[in-house]
């Protein structure tokens, strides 16, 4: 996991000890390190922002060793996800019962996984959820959630093939307070995030739902296009915080990072498995050490 990144800062990190003192050879080690970081999914702006931030520590003196470098690095990193803000959405969704979610995303990037996975959550902390599923064009995106009905307990409202999403949604609200639903997850259509109908279709959504939070699912084996799709979904109809799949499967490493820079909203959940239970809460110190760790003198 972010083997990439972490083997681009280990090998900055060990190069630039030996140079500390020498500015005009520590530039250069810094320019190559933006090209790694690029490389590992770190989006163009992100890399120049910890280039200059890194610069700037060593102009002022900050940067007189190893360890201080790791500290400089380690601080500018966590300062880009404390001004994303945080998410406890467990204690959000109870401060708003009932709750409702919007899943945003393109198809294939699990999104629907992670509805489920999200109702799981609920229901072992005490809620009543209900799946909706909104996205009534795509063939099998119906059946998708009832399967993972099925096999989790947690029930799906539907609509017919070809109506209206929001109408959809807006019946599914409807259907949840009279029979004591407190969480409502609503699946959204992801076709092609080019697609101008699509960008229509899930305003009228967001302006009928009315969701207390809108919940972007991306794919981070995908990479720079995540970063894409997180640009994009913030453009169309804002995001209010991201969950990123197959991060155990993930070896670049930058893509929390880039979409915690560049939406200015937390990265809440990443997906670590196929089960059920293979979602765990974003730790911002836990990725940092992870892709920066105490490396060896």
């Amino acid at each position: 996991m972010f083997k990439r990144i972490k083997e681009a800062f280990k090998k900055f990190i060990e190069s630039a000890s030996s140079i500390i003192f020498s500015r005009e050879k520590l530039e250069s080690l810094i320019d190559e390190l933006k090209l790694e970081l690029v490389a590992s999914d770190v989006a163009y702006e992100v890399a120049e922002e910890i280039s200059s931030r890194l610069l700037k520590a060593v102009d002022e003196g900050l940067v007189r060793s190893k360890e201080d470098l790791q500290r400089v690095l380690k601080n500018i990193l966590i300062e880009v996800f404390e001004k994303a803000g945080s998410v406890d959405l467990l204690s959000a969704a109870r401060a708003n019962k009932p709750c409702k979610l919007v899943f945003l995303g393109v198809n294939g990037v699990g999104k629907t996984t992670t509805i489920a996975k999200i109702a799981v959550l609920l229901r072992d902390n005490g809620f009543k959820p209900l799946m909706v599923a909104a996205d009534t064009f795509r063939a099998g995106a119906q059946e998708q959630l009832k399967i993972h009905s099925e096999r989790t307990g947690i029930p799906v409202f539907t609509g017919k093939y070809g109506s209206d999403p929001a109408s959809v949604a807006f019946d599914a609200i409807q259907f949840a307070s009279s029979r004591g639903f407190d969480a409502l997850l609503i699946d959204t259509a992801g076709r092609m995030h080019v697609d101008i109908d699509l960008v229509n279709e899930l305003k009228k959504v967001v302006r009928v739902v009315k969701p207390h939070f809108k919940i972007l699912v991306v794919d981070a084996l995908t990479g720079n296009d995540a970063i894409e799709q997180a640009r994009f979904f913030n453009e169309a109809v804002g995001v209010d915080g991201v969950i990123v799949t197959k991060v155990d499967a993930y070896e670049q490493g930058g893509a929390p990072l880039s979409i915690a820079y560049i939406l200015g909203k937390p990265v809440i959940y990443a997906g670590v498995g196929q089960g059920y239970k293979d979602l765990k809460p974003f730790n911002v110190y836990e990725y940092v050490n992870r892709i920066l760790p105490d490396f060896e003198s």
